[in-house]
């Protein structure tokens, strides 16, 4: 299989996808290019209309995972279910899918049925967070967010709460999900101590740990890397962008993932 690839988003620079996806089509033979394109809510109409038929897909970060959606046709349930799609699947028919989902899911497994978890933040990587813990079954999804009102119109149906990001309680917490960015952690009342192992996800992950990764560890929680997120949510790309479908595991896919962590020193 042979094509052009990106990653979409401003800014882009910092992105690792074009070494996850690589080290993919290297274990599956595909003679795929990826490389990273900045783009903008305002440039994303003009880029894709360019686009020519040697294009296979594209994976799309912030501020594009909202503004994608009138600009395609067809979308997966998902991605109307949530108003997200992280990846576009181009070639005759293009289609839309959200695949962060599926990452978070990937990561929580272990926490399958917990009482209660936090999700900090309230952009787009908060909704897909709180779409996944509610299909591991958790019983309370709670929202934090700087602006909870707006969080409660753009998460609506998908949490039980929404809360002040800077009086979140979380040390009742059975798993957090952090989708802040690095400038906002400051604001999170993190508590002299949790329960030994509770686990916090933290998608941020340069640096590492993160300001808030630390506080947490210092209080006796868990810490999970946010790359394990951005590799599993990768390996559903690699489906859709082989095969369309998120549901159909890759050839070889266990070497896969392998390789893709290995790329970023996982």
């Amino acid at each position: 299989m042979t094509g052009r690839l990106a990653v979409l988003g401003s800014p882009i620079a910092h992105s690792r996808s074009p070494l996850l996806h690589a080290a993919a089509a290297d274990v599956l033979g595909l003679d795929w290019r990826y490389d990273r394109i900045e783009a903008t809510e305002e440039t994303l109409p003009g880029l894709l209309a360019e686009l020519g038929p040697e294009w296979v897909g594209l994976s799309l970060t912030m501020p594009l995972k909202r503004a994608v959606l009138p600009l395609v046709r067809e979308h997966a349930p998902l991605v109307d279910r949530l108003g997200l799609a992280n990846t576009l699947r181009l070639g005759e028919r293009p289609r839309l899918a959200n695949t962060d989902v599926g990452g978070v899911e990937a990561v929580l497994r272990d926490h399958t049925g917990a009482r209660r978890a936090v999700v900090l933040g309230g952009g787009a990587t908060a909704a897909s967070a709180a779409e996944a813990l509610g299909r591991l079954g958790v019983q309370e999804r709670v929202v934090a967010a700087r602006r909870p009102e707006a969080a409660a119109r753009d998460l609506a149906g998908l949490a039980d709460a929404f809360v002040p990001l800077d009086d979140v309680d979380l040390a009742d917490a059975d798993v957090v999900v952090s989708t802040l960015p690095g400038h906002a952690e400051a604001e999170v009342p993190v508590p002299g101590a949790v329960a030994a192992g509770t686990p916090l996800l933290d998608v941020a992950y340069d640096p590492w740990p993160t300001a808030l990764g630390a506080r947490w560890l210092g209080a006796g929680g868990r810490l999970l890397h946010g790359l394990d997120m951005l590799v599993e949510q990768a390996v559903l790309q690699v489906r859709v962008f082989t095969d369309a479908d998120p549901d159909v595991p890759l050839p070889r896919e266990a070497e896969v993932r392998a390789a893709m962590r290995a790329a970023v020193g996982r």
